[in-house]
C-alpha cells in the first residue's frame, strides 16, 4: 500500500509541479509579448530567458517536494506529538521546549538561503546574456583574436558561480548539526530524567512512569526526529522557491503602459495621411529626445529623415505604431489620434521594414507568410517575385522550403532584406516604415533591395529613415533633424540652394568625390535625382 501510494504521490505532485510551470510559462510570454518596447529593452534576452528555465526550476521543485514533504512531515509529527501527550503529558512539554529553541535558528538559515539564492538565480541570468552575446558575435570574438580574453571573463563567471552555489550548500548544511543538537539534548535529557523516574516508580505520582510508558514516549520522540528534520530542509529548499517566484511574479504582475484605451475604436484608413502635431517624448530621466514636432506627411507621399545619430529619426518612426507614446503632443492618422483607436487595428495598417531584417528559424516560405498564415502559396510567390526574390528561392536545394537558420544566417544580407520586403507586401498595408533598409548591403544588393522597394513603396504613405542621401534625393520631402528638433524641410534641390545641415551632410558623405578633384559643385551634383 505504502508502495502504491508513494507511486501516485509522485506521479501527481509532479504533474502538478509541471502544469503550474506551464502555466506560468504561458503567463510569463504572455506579459512579454505584450510589453512596452522600453521593458523589453531595459532587460537582457538572457536574464528574461533565466526565468523560463532556472527560476521556474526552483518553484517546480517548491511546489512537488517542500509542499509534499510539508503536508506529509507536519502530519507525522502531529501524531507523534499527540502519541507523546497520550502517554506523558508532562515529559510531551518538555520535548515540545526544545523543539521551539530550534526555530530561530531554522528561520534564520531559510532567510540567508532566500538572499543567496536571490543572487544566485540574478547571477545564473547574468551568464546566460553572457553567453548568448559571446555565442552570437563569435566572429567578431576571433576576427579581434579576443578569445583568451572570452575565456577569462567566463571563467571569473563559473567561479562566481560555484561560490554562491557552494555557499548555499554551506548555509543549507547548517541545519544538521543545529538538529542533531537540539534532539540529542531532548533525547539525553528525556532518557535521564524518565530513566531515573522509571527506577524510582512511585515516588511521586504526577511524574510516575512504567517502563512501557518510557519505550512507548522515548520511540515516539526518536521517530518524530526524522519529519522535523525533514521540515527543516524544506524550509531551505521553500525559500528558494519564493525566491525564484518573485522573480516569476515580477513579469507576471507586470502591466504595459501602452494599451488600447477600453473605447477605442477599429482605424479604417481611407488616404494614410500621417501627422506629428507638436510631439515631445523623453527617454526615461534622459533629455528629450523628441521637441515640438510638427511634420504633416501627405497621402501617399514619401517624406525622409535625415539627420546625424541620435537625431531623434527612429524614435519619430517608432511614435506611429505606438512603440512608444508621446510625452506631449499626438500623432494622427487621417486626423485621428493613434492612441484613440485599438492597437491590432492600428498595426495592421502599417508595414515596417527595418535595417537588421528579423528572420524566425523556419522556412522561407513560413518567413514571407509572417503575420498572414491564412495566404496560399501563389501570394507568396507573388510577393517574391516583388521583391526580387524568387530567383535566388527556387535556386536553393528545397526552395520554399529551405530552413534559414537562426535569424536568418544561412541567407546574405541581401537575401533577407528581400524576404523581409516580401513579408511587408503581403500586408499590403497604406504606411509603409523604412528604417534604413538599404544602409548594411553592398552596391548590387542595393540596387536589387531599392527596386524592390520602389515596386513596395507604391501607392502608399512612406517614412524613411535613411544615412546614404543618395537613396532620398526622390523624396517628396525631407526632413532634417538635429537633437530632436526639426531644423530643415523641403526637397532635395531646395535644401541644397538653402546651404544649411542637409547640404553639408551632402559634402561630408561625397566628400571622396571630392577629393578626386571635384568641385562643391560637382559633389552637389552627383546627389542629384
Amino acid at each position: 500500500m505504502k508502495g502504491f501510494a508513494s507511486y501516485g504521490q509522485t506521479v501527481l505532485m509532479q504533474k502538478t509541479g509541471l502544469r503550474v510551470d506551464v502555466a506560468l510559462q504561458n503567463e510569463m510570454f504572455d506579459r512579454i509579448v505584450s510589453a512596452d518596447l522600453a521593458y523589453i529593452h531595459g532587460g537582457a534576452t538572457g536574464k528574461l530567458m533565466s526565468r523560463f528555465t532556472i527560476d521556474l526550476l526552483f518553484l517546480r521543485d517548491a511546489v512537488t517536494k517542500s509542499f509534499t514533504g510539508i503536508g506529509r512531515d507536519l502530519l507525522k509529527v502531529i501524531v507523534l506529538i499527540g502519541v507523546m501527550f497520550h502517554t506523558h503529558w508532562q515529559l510531551a512539554l518538555m520535548v515540545l521546549f526544545v523543539f521551539p529553541a530550534s526555530v530561530y535558528p531554522i528561520v534564520y538559515i531559510g532567510k540567508r538561503m532566500r538572499r543567496i539564492s536571490d543572487h544566485t538565480q540574478q547571477r545564473i541570468g547574468s551568464i546566460t546574456s553572457f553567453l548568448d552575446e559571446v555565442f552570437k558575435g563569435m566572429r567578431q570574438v576571433k576576427a579581434d583574436g579576443m578569445e583568451e580574453f572570452e575565456r577569462g571573463r567566463a571563467s571569473n563567471a563559473f567561479e562566481e558561480l560555484f561560490s554562491l552555489h557552494y555557499k548555499a550548500g554551506r548555509t543549507r548544511s547548517r541545519t544538521y548539526p543545529i538538529m542533531e543538537l537540539m534532539i540529542g539534548i531532548a533525547g539525553a535529557g528525556i532518557l535521564g530524567f524518565a530513566g531515573y523516574h522509571v527506577i524510582t516508580q512511585g515516588t511521586n505520582n504526577s511524574l510516575a512512569i512504567d517502563a512501557g510508558q518510557f519505550v512507548t514516549f522515548f520511540l515516539a520522540m526518536i521517530v518524530a526526529y526524522q519529519p522535523v528534520r525533514a521540515l527543516a530542509n524544506l524550509n531551505a529548499s521553500l525559500q528558494q522557491g519564493m525566491a525564484a517566484a518573485e522573480r516569476v511574479f515580477s513579469i507576471v504582475d507586470y502591466k504595459p503602459s501602452i494599451v488600447s484605451k477600453a473605447d477605442a475604436k477599429t482605424l479604417q484608413v481611407t488616404e494614410g495621411e500621417v501627422e506629428f502635431d507638436s510631439v515631445e517624448f523623453v527617454y526615461g530621466d534622459e533629455k528629450a529626445a523628441l521637441k515640438n514636432i510638427d511634420i504633416r506627411i501627405p497621402a501617399g507621399k514619401t517624406v525622409a529623415l535625415v539627420g546625424p545619430s541620435g537625431a531623434g529619426k527612429s524614435t519619430m518612426l517608432n511614435m506611429i505604431p505606438r512603440f512608444y507614446d508621446v510625452a506631449m503632443g499626438s500623432v494622427k492618422i487621417d486626423g485621428v489620434d493613434v492612441r484613440d483607436v485599438t492597437l491590432d487595428s492600428l498595426r495592421a495598417q502599417i508595414a515596417f521594414v527595418s535595417q537588421d531584417a528579423i528572420l524566425f528559424n523556419d522556412t522561407i516560405r513560413a518567413n514571407i507568410a509572417y503575420g498572414c498564415p491564412d495566404l496560399v502559396d501563389e501570394d507568396i510567390i507573388a510577393a517574391a517575385k516583388g521583391a526580387a526574390a524568387h530567383e535566388f528561392i527556387i535556386q536553393l536545394s528545397e526552395g520554399y522550403d529551405t530552413h534559414v537558420g537562426e535569424r536568418g544566417v544561412k541567407l546574405s544580407g541581401g537575401e533577407r532584406q528581400r524576404i523581409s520586403i516580401a513579408r511587408a507586401m503581403l500586408r499590403n498595408a497604406p504606411i509603409l516604415l523604412l528604417d534604413e533598409a538599404t544602409s548594411a548591403l553592398d552596391a548590387t544588393s542595393e540596387r536589387k533591395v531599392q527596386a524592390a522597394l520602389g515596386r513596395l513603396m507604391e501607392g502608399r504613405t512612406t517614412l524613411v529613415i535613411a544615412h546614404r542621401l543618395s537613396t532620398v534625393t526622390k523624396a517628396d520631402l525631407i526632413v532634417v533633424l538635429n537633437e530632436g528638433t526639426v531644423l530643415e524641410q523641403g526637397t532635395h534641390t531646395s535644401l541644397l540652394a538653402d546651404d544649411g545641415l542637409y547640404a553639408q551632410l551632402c559634402r561630408i558623405q561625397f566628400e571622396d568625390n571630392a577629393a578626386l578633384g571635384k568641385s562643391n559643385e560637382t559633389v552637389v551634383d552627383a546627389v542629384e535625382p
